[in-house]
C-alpha cells in the first residue's frame, strides 16, 4: 500500500495554514462555529479552568478560546500559522488574547496554568509520534499541579473500511464532500475536502496522522498526565464503541512525579 501523504508529508503546518486557508476557515454560526457545537465546549473548558487560567495549543482564528476568555478565563494561545493569528487579531488584540507564535509541541507560555486544550482534531496535524509525544509533554510543562490537559479528537473510520477500499466520506452536503484516504500501514490520512460551485470543484487536502484513545493514553502517561475522563461529546455523552469522536480530559496529579 502506498502512503496517501507521501506528496504532503514535506508540508510544514506554517505554510498549510496560509493566507488563503486562514480566510476561509471561519464560518460565523455554521458548522464548527454553530451555537450547538461551540456552546458546549466553551461551557466545559470554562469549568475545567475554574478560577486559573488558560493555554490552547493551536489557537487558529480564536474560535474557543475568544468566547472562553469572555466568560473572564484568561487564555494565551499558541499558533504556528501567522495568517491564522493575523485573523485572530482582527477580532481581539493583544490585551484580551495574548499569543505565542510557534509550534504547540515546543512553545512556551509563561507561568502555570489550571487548563491546556486542544480542540477539533488538531493533534493529528502532528505528522509524527514523536510530536504528539511531545506535544503532551509541553502540555504538562504548563499545567499547575492538579491541573487538566484536554484533547478532543475523532476516532479512526478504519471500521468502515471494507476489504481493498482505501477511503471513508465522512462529509456530504449540497456543495460540498468530505473524503478521507487512509494509510493504515504508516497511520496517516489526508482529508479531502471538495467543494462545488457553479459547476467548478475546489479541493483542498490536510494530513493527518490518527491516533487511537488508548495511543494518547499511553502519551499521558509518558507526560506523567493521568487519564480523568472520556466522553463522546463536551456534553458529557458516554463513550461508547460507536463513539465517533471523543474529549478526553488528563489531569496532572496533584503532586510532583518523576515523569519528564
Amino acid at each position: 500500500m502506498t502512503d496517501p501523504s507521501t506528496d504532503l508529508a514535506g508540508t510544514d503546518q506554517e505554510s498549510l495554514w496560509d493566507a488563503g486557508a486562514a480566510a476561509r476557515y471561519d464560518t460565523p454560526g455554521e458548522g464548527m462555529f454553530a451555537p450547538d457545537v461551540l456552546d458546549p465546549a466553551v461551557d466545559r473548558l470554562a469549568a475545567l479552568a475554574g478560577r486559573g487560567s488558560a493555554v490552547e495549543l493551536a489557537v487558529g482564528t480564536g474560535r474557543v478560546a475568544i468566547p472562553l476568555a469572555a466568560r473572564g478565563v484568561p487564555v494565551t494561545g499558541i499558533e504556528i500559522s501567522r495568517h491564522m493569528v493575523a485573523r485572530l487579531r482582527e477580532k481581539v488584540d493583544e490585551t484580551v488574547l495574548p499569543v505565542v507564535v510557534g509550534d504547540m509541541a515546543t512553545a512556551r507560555v509563561p507561568g502555570e496554568h489550571t487548563l491546556v486544550y486542544l480542540v477539533f482534531n488538531t493533534i493529528a496535524n502532528l505528522l509524527t509520534q514523536d510530536a504528539q509525544v511531545e506535544c503532551f509533554r509541553n502540555a504538562a510543562r504548563h499545567l499547575a499541579p492538579g491541573g487538566r490537559f484536554v484533547v478532543e479528537l475523532w476516532v479512526p473510520e478504519l471500521r468502515a473500511l471494507p476489504p481493498g477500499r482505501t477511503a471513508t466520506v465522512w462529509y456530504d452536503e449540497p456543495g460540498s464532500l468530505g473524503v478521507d484516504t487512509y494509510d493504515v500501514l504508516h497511520q496517516r490520512v489526508v482529508s479531502h475536502h471538495v467543494r462545488f460551485d457553479d459547476g467548478r470543484a475546489t479541493v483542498g487536502r490536510t494530513p493527518h496522522r490518527y491516533v487511537w484513545p488508548a495511543e494518547l493514553d499511553l502519551m499521558a502517561r509518558l507526560a506523567g498526565l493521568e487519564l480523568e475522563t472520556r466522553h463522546a461529546g463536551w456534553a458529557g455523552e458516554p463513550f461508547t464503541a460507536e463513539s465517533r469522536s471523543h474529549v478526553s480530559v488528563y489531569r496532572r496529579p496533584p503532586h510532583p512525579s518523576s515523569a519528564s
